[in-house]
C-alpha cells in the first residue's frame, strides 16, 4: 500500500516531532525549515527527540524554502501563526493538484489558509502536546496531549479518515471530529491564559496555582467564550480543560476548578513554561499574540462583544516584546487591575 507524500513545513517543536514519528514509521516524509543549521542536522545526523516521553534520533530529508523541490499530497503547516501567510506563498507551488494543507498550529489559521488556497485544500487540526525546539537537530517532547483532526466544513471525508490514521501513528488516542472549530476555540481560551502566564518568569503551574491571578484567567476565558458563542461555535474541552466553565452562565466555582485542573495537568510535564514564554525569554523573538489573540478582539468587535482583558493582554505582550515592560509579577498585576475594574 502506497502512502501519500508528506511535507512538514516548519520543523520546530510541533512539526519536528510529528515528522520524526512519521519518518520512523517508514512514511514518506520531507521537512522544510528556515534554519539552515537545523535543516542540515535533521538531514544528516538526524533529528534527536529528547524528553520523558521517548528518546530517539531520526534522519529526515529537510530543506530550506529556497531549496525544496517537488510536489506533495499533504503539507502539514507547523510554522508560527504570524508566518502563515508568507509560508503559504512559498508552499503553494509544492502542493499537489488534489492535495491539501493541514494546519498543526495555534490559533484560527484555517481562516487564512481557506482564503488563500480554498476550502477544498484546507484541513483543520488541533494539537496540545508539549514540545520545545532546543537546538539545531534537537526537539524536546515534554508530554503527550490531545491531537484532533477535522474538516473545516464539519464533514467526514475519506481523506479526513486517512489523515486521522496518520496522526494515530504519532498519537494513538488522536480524535476524528466533525467540530474542529470547537476544539480550536477551546484552545484559544486556554491559549489566552498561557499568554498571561508569559507575563512573568513563573512556570505555568505556579501561575495557575496563585489565587491572586485567578481573576485574569477567569476573565480571559469568559471573553473568548463570549466571542465564540456569538459566532455560533460550541468550544470543546481537552486534557481536563473545560471551556464551558467560562461561559456566561457558569459559576465562579466551576472556573476555579478548571484552573486547578490546569495547574495539575501542567505540573506533570517536562515543559514547565509555554512556548510564548520561550519566544520572549529564550528565543528573543515576536510571539503569536496578534494572529492568535488579536484576532479574537477583532472578531469580538464584529460581533459587538467587548474584550478589554484580551486587548490589554495583547498590549502587555507587545510591551514585553519591545522591552518597555519587564517580565515580572508587576506587569501581570496591571492585567489584574484591568480585570477587576471592568468586571
Amino acid at each position: 500500500m502506497s502512502h501519500p507524500s508528506i511535507l512538514v513545513w516548519g520543523a520546530g517543536a510541533i512539526g519536528g516531532t510529528l515528522g520524526a514519528y512519521w519518518a520512523r514509521a517508514g512514511l514518506p516524509v520531507t521537512m522544510v525549515d528556515l534554519d539552515q543549521a537545523h535543516a542540515q542536522a535533521c538531514s544528516t545526523t538526524g533529528l534527536q527527540i529528547t524528553g520523558p516521553v521517548e528518546q530517539f534520533r531520526q534522519v529526515i530529508p529537510t530543506f530550506t524554502p529556497q531549496t525544496i523541490t517537488g510536489q506533495f499530497d499533504i503539507i502539514v503547516l507547523a510554522v508560527k501563526a504570524q508566518a502563515t501567510e508568507a509560508a503559504l506563498g512559498h508552499l503553494v507551488s509544492h502542493l499537489a493538484p488534489e492535495g491539501y494543507v493541514l494546519s498543526a498550529q495555534n490559533g484560527l489559521n484555517e481562516i487564512l489558509i481557506e482564503r488563500v488556497l480554498g476550502a477544498h485544500r484546507t484541513m483543520g487540526c488541533f494539537v496540545n502536546f508539549g514540545a520545545d525546539w532546543q537546538a539545531p537537530g534537537e526537539v524536546m517532547f515534554g508530554n503527550r496531549g490531545a491531537v484532533v483532526v477535522g474538516e473545516i466544513d464539519g464533514t467526514i471525508k475519506p481523506r479526513t479518515q486517512a489523515m486521522h490514521a496518520l496522526l494515530k501513528v504519532f498519537e494513538p488516542d488522536a480524535v476524528l471530529t466533525d467540530n474542529i472549530w470547537g476544539y480550536l476555540w477551546g484552545k484559544l481560551a486556554y491559549g489566552a491564559m498561557l499568554f498571561a502566564t508569559a507575563l512573568t518568569p513563573d512556570s505555568m503551574t505556579d501561575n495557575f496555582k496563585d489565587p491572586r491571578r485567578f481573576v485574569v484567567f477567569d476573565r480571559l476565558g469568559r471573553e473568548v467564550m463570549a466571542v465564540a458563542h456569538a459566532r455560533g461555535v460550541k468550544p470543546i474541552g481537552f486534557n481536563g480543560f473545560d471551556p464551558e466553565c467560562f461561559s456566561s452562565t457558569a459559576p465562579e466555582s466551576a472556573a476555579k476548578a478548571s484552573i486547578q485542573r490546569l495547574a495539575e495537568f501542567n505540573s506533570k510535564t517536562a515543559k514547565t513554561h509555554s512556548g510564548i514564554y520561550r519566544d520572549l525569554a529564550v528565543r528573543k523573538r515576536k510571539t503569536e499574540v496578534d494572529p492568535q489573540i488579536g484576532i479574537i478582539c477583532e472578531l469580538g468587535e464584529e460581533a459587538g462583544i467587548k474584550t478589554p482583558a484580551l486587548k490589554h493582554l495583547v498590549a502587555l505582550i507587545h510591551d514585553l516584546e519591545n522591552g518597555t515592560k519587564p517580565m515580572a509579577y508587576e506587569t501581570f498585576a496591571l492585567l489584574i487591575q484591568t480585570c477587576e475594574e471592568t468586571a
